[in-house]
């Protein structure tokens, strides 16, 4: 890790995930999976020999199981005391959570779910085509709740792509810059609103998720935030870019002086995401899925998940998928069901 001067305040390699943050964000993984064809079962049309099947993050011939055993993804596993944001930009999940939720969404959808006391889900990776390569990439954040709200009511909720906005920027050579606004305001543009007990919710807390792209040549100026939040930027992929003067190469996070703008020159095509949001400033004790604000905390997570499975698992199995046919979707707990194509 290293200092330097200007809106950067330092910079880090991004190892093996997940990647380092800072308050309020808990975690971020980016999944980039490289699936070939999908079988009648959506699983990979493809020798699974050589993997460890059930934990399965080896990354052979460029994708992983994960957790699945037939259909890669994560099976039924609980959650509680922090909110799940999944950020899909290529690729399908398939959705089902102990609310009687389900969902399948990917292309740029996200999703936004409030553990909050507990609940239980399932991110499955399912390969609906059956011609060609099934490629996935999503980004999995997890964001913290504050001590008042680590045990509220369950929450699941979805932005589709096209209500997600992209703020386009083109100069006079035809060089574009996109920041795509997951969570948080660009110019006035803004998504649907997060869960209504998130730390997002509150206007105070500044928080953001921008997914920012640059072409090769274009200047991307990142608006300042309020001073005190913590904002940083990672880049991956390939290409490299101009920070405020310093030459950042992928993968590289850089933690930014949030209440300063930020210029991004990229010498070539360069990808990003910016996590932003006023710390939390609590005690964090976290141990696997369960995150509170100290032992006692995480102690009863364990004894209420094993006394009750926060409410049960209503579907046949710990890793369900739908049909090849089935569009995007989303049912809610209580019956309600939404589609990007309404």
């Amino acid at each position: 890790m290293s200092q330097i001067t200007g809106s950067i305040l330092q910079t880090f390699e991004l190892g093996s995930p997940p990647w380092p943050t800072l308050d309020p964000f808990l975690f971020c993984v980016h999944h980039v999976d490289a699936y070939p064809a999908g079988d009648d079962r959506l699983a990979p049309a493809a020798s699974l020999a050589g993997r460890t099947i059930g934990q399965d993050f080896a990354n052979v011939d460029g994708w992983n199981m994960y957790h699945g055993s037939v259909v890669p993804g994560f099976p039924a596993h609980p959650h509680r005391g922090f909110e799940t944001v999944t950020y899909v930009r290529r690729g399908l999940i398939d959705h089902s959570d102990s609310l009687g939720a389900t969902a399948r969404f990917g292309r740029g959808d996200a999703q936004w779910l409030t553990a909050g006391r507990g609940i239980v889900h399932a991110e499955m990776f399912p390969l609906v085509d059956r011609d060609r390569d099934n490629p996935l990439e999503l980004f999995q954040i997890w964001l913290n709740l504050p001590a008042d709200d680590k045990m509220v009511e369950p929450y699941f909720t979805m932005l589709w792509a096209d209500d997600i906005p992209d703020v386009v920027t083109t100069d006079e050579h035809g060089r574009s810059t996109t920041i795509t606004v997951v969570a948080g305001s660009i110019d006035g543009q803004s998504p649907p609103p997060p869960p209504p007990d998130s730390w997002a919710a509150r206007a105070e807390a500044d928080v953001a998720v921008l997914g920012i792209h640059v072409d090769g040549g274009a200047r991307l100026e990142v608006p300042a935030a309020t001073a005190g939040t913590n904002r940083v930027l990672y880049l991956y992929g390939e290409g490299s870019a101009v920070i405020d003067g310093q030459l950042i190469t992928p993968p590289t996070g850089v933690v930014l002086q949030a209440a300063t703008a930020t210029r991004i020159e990229a010498a070539t095509d360069v990808d990003g995401l910016i996590l932003q949001g006023r710390p939390i400033g609590e005690p964090v004790a976290q141990y696997g899925p369960f995150v509170m604000n100290d032992r006692a905390g995480i102690e009863q997570a364990f004894e209420d998940y094993q006394r009750t499975r926060f409410g049960g698992w209503p579907w046949p199995a710990d890793d369900p998928v739908h049909d090849r046919q089935q569009g995007r979707f989303a049912r809610h707990a209580d019956g309600r069901t939404d589609s990007p194509d309404r």
